[in-house]
């Protein structure tokens, strides 16, 4: 059965984005359609493998490292293929309703959108440098021509800024990985954290480490390098705007966290570690503030997803030099943060395409009296919000209390303002989008009625961060599971 999953996650993405690139969006969305079922399915297969059995190293083709490509099965990746399949579900549900057929180049959607679902399934399952790199590029590029999408003059200008932080990033992080196999020989991260544990750290091989974290955390858009984000997630088209804010950017954090988390604590400091997690803090409070005062309800939702990034990071001081029982505590608050903010940004960046679909306009003050048309996206929306506040029982409260405690456990007290005051400053710019939409303007109102089913796609996804707490134990309970003896080769 094992290979037949592994098969389903890696290759089927693969050649859906081929046989959809031969058929018009139409034929496309009917093929697409279909491997979306598939790839539920063969996702919550491997995932109750997983937890079952628990997890296992499988090798490609049944060829050995370091000839062949061994993939990394564990209860984390399991969760994040699963994750990937629920939204990625429902943005391609929401995109064949959402995109005009007519416009020529909406018919690329769906060869992008296969070849992005394909690169996010090899990070998750990544085990070495190397392939988890040729992950990163094939949903860089995909991501690019997902922002390009719409074919307008400003969408070309952001996709061109993307591609440029982009590739620089995937430079920094490849001459890191290029620096690890020169000293090391290897590019499997666990052979290389073996390697470090039984030697020790020597001079320079700090330096890949530093180059890799760069070039992620670039390609995260961590402050002070988030300026290609708003732009990109903000002229992109709602389906997409959602897959790049709730997908495409924790592609670039997980693998930086699974470096640090193996290899940070032989290469790391604890001054790197709270630079990084000060750069997080600062993120959280700019970018509520930045978003606070946006004109455009897109932008609000895009520098919100800076802010929230900047949470994420806040695992690396919470990780480095503490009690493992902590460092497990922030891990676990980490996951559940990502999970949460996935579902509820997808959700928002759905729900306000929507809105914005009603009203005819993308600014916020447009949104006068859209509250008794399109109640439905804007309670969405609304619930969306609760979780990025971190209010009871949404995901986000559960992945809060987990780093308020993990924080207090090791002493480090000064991330508490932050978590404050970030969850203050979501609850201003939700009530502030709220407050215009609940305004009364002269004149008749003209509001276009979207589908029902645009509607039930982001509710759904807000439901499901919404109950996220009430379910995070047996969530992170599969995170935990040891190797089990089945299921590689």
């Amino acid at each position: 059965m094992t290979p037949w999953l592994m098969a389903g996650l890696l290759f089927t993405p693969l050649a859906w984005a081929v046989l959809t690139l031969l058929v018009n969006f139409n034929r496309g969305r009917l093929i697409s359609w279909l491997g979306i079922l598939v790839q539920v399915v063969v996702s919550l297969g491997l995932w109750a493998a997983v937890a079952g059995d628990g997890g296992f190293h499988y090798q490609l083709g049944g060829w050995p490292a370091p000839l062949g490509i061994e993939l990394r099965v564990d209860g984390l990746a399991v969760t994040f293929v699963l994750l990937t399949a629920l939204v990625a579900a429902a943005c391609g549900w929401h995109a064949s309703i959402y995109l005009d057929p007519a416009k020529a180049w909406h018919r690329y959607f769906w060869p992008l959108f296969w070849f992005l679902w394909a690169g996010l399934n090899g990070v998750w399952l990544g085990g070495d440098l190397f392939n988890l790199y040729v992950g990163l590029e094939l949903i860089s590029l995909s991501a690019v021509g997902l922002v390009a999408l719409g074919g307008e003059s400003a969408a070309l200008r952001a996709a061109i800024r993307y591609l440029m932080a982009a590739l620089l990033g995937s430079l920094a992080y490849l001459l890191g990985v290029a620096l690890i196999y020169g000293q090391f020989g290897s590019l499997s991260i666990a052979g290389v954290s073996r390697l470090l544990g039984e030697a020790g750290t020597a001079p320079g091989q700090t330096l890949p480490l530093l180059l890799m974290l760069f070039g992620l955390t670039l390609k995260t858009a961590l402050f002070p390098m988030h300026g290609w984000l708003p732009p990109a997630h903000g002229i992109a088209r709602s389906p997409v705007s959602a897959l790049l804010s709730a997908l495409v950017v924790k592609a670039s954090f997980y693998i930086a966290a699974r470096i640090w988390l193996d290899l940070g604590g032989y290469l790391g400091s604890y001054g790197l570690a709270q630079l990084i997690g000060g750069l997080g803090a600062i993120a959280v409070i700019w970018g509520s503030w930045r978003a606070l005062w946006q004109a455009k309800l897109k932008q609000v939702v895009a520098y919100s997803s800076v802010a929230q990034i900047g949470y994420l990071f806040l695992l690396f001081p919470l990780t480095w030099g503490v009690a493992e029982p902590v460092s497990l505590q922030a891990q676990q608050g980490i996951t559940l943060q990502i999970i949460s903010h996935a579902l509820a940004k997808a959700a928002m960046f759905l729900a306000a395409g929507n809105l914005i679909m009603s009203v005819g306009s993308n600014r916020v003050d447009a949104l006068a009296g859209v509250s008794r048309f399109l109640p439905f996206s804007l309670f969405s929306f609304g619930l969306a919000g609760v979780s990025l506040m971190g209010l009871p029982p949404s995901g986000g409260f559960a992945a809060k209390w987990l780093l308020l405690q993990s924080s207090l456990a090791s002493g480090q007290w000064w991330w508490l303002p932050v978590l404050l005051a970030g969850g203050l400053l979501s609850a201003a710019y939700v009530f502030r989008v709220y407050r215009a939409s609940f305004m009364e303007r002269a004149g008749t109102d003209r509001f276009f009625h979207p589908s029902r089913s645009l509607e039930v796609i982001p509710m759904i996804l807000a439901l499901l961060s919404l109950g996220l707490g009430l379910v995070a134990g047996p969530v992170l309970s599969v995170m935990v599971l040891p190797f089990g003896e089945g299921g590689g080769q």
